[in-house]
């Protein structure tokens, strides 16, 4: 039986010792069995969109500082890890998602589509939306989909991956505390609709005046909650007969239908 051990990692590594407190939490994950480490959104950077202030250290080309310690931490570690960057591509900004294997090869990145503009959230000041689409990845036997924060309350994408033949989908977030119970339900339906182990992680503490929190989740793709809790590391197991199950039983087994929704949203302009 296939099966893929997944830590989710609840805490931040940016300043002077940044790389020493990553690798040691990568270590603790490793412990529990995790092949895979997923981290918070921009998880290497400040909560910059707290303000409309823009840092240029804020972003880096791909192969940056930041790139480079999380490839180096991988590495050290024997672990992969789901990570971030604010990736500069000809002079514009990306809130992106890269995912690098256990040898710290970077097998692709994943860049954030909706981008909210509010207090403690002024993202679109940063970053601008993503223009890439919905990669899927393999790793370890698994694809795996990510989703970055507010993209998970846009089920579509996560529809759309399940589609491309994601079994698992990754979301890295940073929300507030008070918002929880209206993310929650929605992670729960996207799981039981895609057919996917759906999980996600948020930065842990309140930052520069925004107050950040809430657990760390991962669910089955019949509904079931695996695990939520707020320890800096959250681990859980996938299994490839679960997934299968979950797909020949109701609602999994329903036709998507990808023809007439694509003709319907060809049909409509951006809302």
């Amino acid at each position: 039986m296939k099966e893929l051990c997944i830590a989710l990692v609840s805490d931040v590594f940016y300043g002077e010792d940044a790389k020493k407190r990553l690798v040691q939490r990568l270590r603790q994950a490793k412990n529990l069995g995790a092949q895979l480490a997923v981290l918070p959104e921009i998880a290497c950077n400040p909560w910059s969109p707290s303000s409309t202030v823009i840092q240029d250290a804020d972003a880096e080309a791909l192969g940056g500082p930041r790139c480079r310690m999380q490839s180096a931490c991988a590495q050290e570690v024997g672990i992969g890890i789901v990570g971030a960057a604010i990736l500069n591509d000809s002079g514009t900004r990306y809130n992106t998602c890269l995912l690098w294997d256990a040898v710290g090869t970077l097998i692709g990145t994943y860049q954030k589509h909706h981008v909210p503009e509010e207090p403690g959230f002024w993202e679109t000041s940063h970053y601008a939306q993503g223009i890439d689409g919905f990669p899927v990845f393999n790793f370890e036997g698994f694809t795996i989909g990510i989703q970055i924060c507010s993209d998970m309350n846009r089920p579509e994408g996560s529809q759309l991956l399940a589609a491309k033949g994601a079994d698992i989908i990754v979301g890295p977030r940073s929300t507030e505390l008070a918002t929880y119970s209206k993310w929650r339900p929605v992670w729960i339906a996207n799981a039981l609709t895609t057919g996917c182990y759906y999980c996600s992680v948020n930065r842990p503490t309140p930052e520069d005046g925004v107050l950040i929190g809430g657990s760390s989740i991962a669910v089955a793709p019949n509904g079931e909650i695996l695990t939520e809790s707020n320890d800096a590391i959250t681990v859980f197991t996938v299994r490839q007969s679960t997934i299968e199950h979950s797909r020949k039983d109701y609602p999994g087994y329903l036709p998507r239908r990808s023809d007439l929704y694509a003709k319907e949203w060809k049909a409509m302009k951006d809302t």
